[in-house]
This record gives C-alpha cells, structure tokens and sequence, in this order.
C-alpha cells in the first residue's frame, strides 16, 4: 500500500490497555497513527510495521477538553485527514450503591462520560466535514446489565454507550460511523487490581463467572476492534457491543 492510500488512525492512550496492541494491528493493516502517551519503544515498532507514526504527550486527561484537540491537531498536522479513532478512558470502581459517594460518582461520571464526549467533540467535526470515518468508543460491559458490585461505574458506562448510539444517528448522514465496545474479565492489571484476581485463588473463582472459564486477552480484544475501524465494515454504526467471554 503506497504511503497516499494509507489510513490514519488515532488512538488516545497508547501506555496500557488496549491502545498499544490496537496501535500495532491498525499499523499492520495499512493505518499511519497517531497516539496519545506511547509507551517505550512503541513508535518505533509502528514505523518498523511500514507507518507513519507520531506521538502526542501529555494527553491521558481526557477531562481537559485540550487533550483530545491536541490529538486531531497533529492528526492533521501531519496528513491532513482522520479515518478512524478509538477512545479508551475511565477506571474500575466497585462497591455497593448505599456505601457509594458523590465523589465517586463525580469522579467516574469525568472518566467515563466527560472524556469520551471531549475526545467525540474534537474528532466527529473533521469526520463530518470529509465525509466519511469510523469512531470506536471503549467501554465496559457492564454498561448492558445491571451489575451490583460497581452500580455506579456500569450507570456511567451505560451513558457512555447511549453517546455512541446518539451521536451514530447524528453522523449517519455524513456517512460517519460510531460504535461501542465493552468489555469485562479482561487479562490487564487494572482489572485484576479491582477485581482481587492478581491473587491466583480469587482469579480462579473471577474466571468462573465467566462463561468461558477464562480471562479475555488483549491482542484478541484489539482484533476484536478491527472492524469497527479499519474501513472493512462501515456499514456497522449505533452498536453497542459486549465482548466478555459470553457475560453479556
């Protein structure tokens, strides 16, 4: 693929979770990136898989609306367009509803919902304008049921994933697409922090509720993720989808 007919991606967080293996599929599969925080020596394994790569530091706060601009800035600073972009942001809390606080609440409701829409704010104007893209919203699967040990996190993911549904009807016209994705019982160490299953015994009684007995892993979530932004399915726009090894 010659360098005029590459895509550019770009992926807000590439220090953990998904962004880093999300990065390396997208560079493979002809995308030039640009990613917010790479990690060490990440750039370097873009450019070496044929992309263009460019990192923007200092973006991981997605609550500072600046962050997100400063991502489709140098997206298009550096080539003049922006095919696809996934956003990542939040963090596990659990507990019960009557033992929760409004700081909390606060807190998850920046992560989870004010990021995500800065990061869709900034991004879906250039989209609309050129016409076409693809946006992938990274959440939990807890947004799609009920879940008694984190209330208030899966009410905010839920919000998240109605975002993605309102603003896919929004962008339809303009032939942009916009998805969601949540997961759940992912192998990564806030997961396992929040959840106790860095301890061996508690993860085997974790991966029990699971119905296929097993952690999700994240090169196979990133895989996941593909379609929804690598051009080969834009006619998918306004899912939310589950991807927890069959928990919803």
């Amino acid at each position: 693929m010659n360098q005029q007919s590459r895509r550019v991606a770009i992926i807000n967080d590439g220090s953990f979770y998904v962004g880093p293996p999300l990065a390396r599929m997208l560079a493979s599969r002809g995308h030039d990136i640009v990613i917010g925080d790479p990690q060490d020596g990440l750039l370097q394994e873009l450019r070496d898989l044929g992309a263009t790569a460019v990192g923007v530091t200092g973006v991981r706060n997605l609550v500072d609306p600046e962050a997100s601009q400063e991502l489709v800035h140098a997206a298009l600073d550096a080539f003049g367009r922006i095919d696809s972009a996934a956003v990542s942001s939040g963090r596990v809390v659990t507990g019960r509803l009557l033992g929760s606080s409004r700081e909390e609440l606060d807190k998850l409701y920046e992560g989870c919902v004010v990021s995500p829409y800065n990061f869709l704010m900034a991004v879906a104007p250039t989209m609309v304008q050129q016409g076409s893209g693809q946006l992938l919203i990274i959440s939990s699967a807890t947004a799609s049921r009920p879940s008694p040990g984190a209330p208030l996190y899966s009410s905010m993911r839920a919000a998240a994933a109605m975002l993605a549904k309102n603003a896919a009807t929004e962008f339809a016209r303009n032939n942009v697409s916009v998805n969601g994705i949540g997961t759940n019982f992912m192998d990564f160490p806030e997961f396992l922090r929040a959840s106790g299953a860095e301890n061996p015994e508690i993860r085997k009684k974790v991966e029990s509720q699971v119905p296929l007995q097993r952690l999700g892993q994240l090169d196979e979530f990133a895989s996941f993720c593909m379609p929804y932004l690598d051009g080969t399915a834009t006619f998918a726009t306004g899912q939310f989808v589950s991807f927890s090894g069959g928990w919803s």
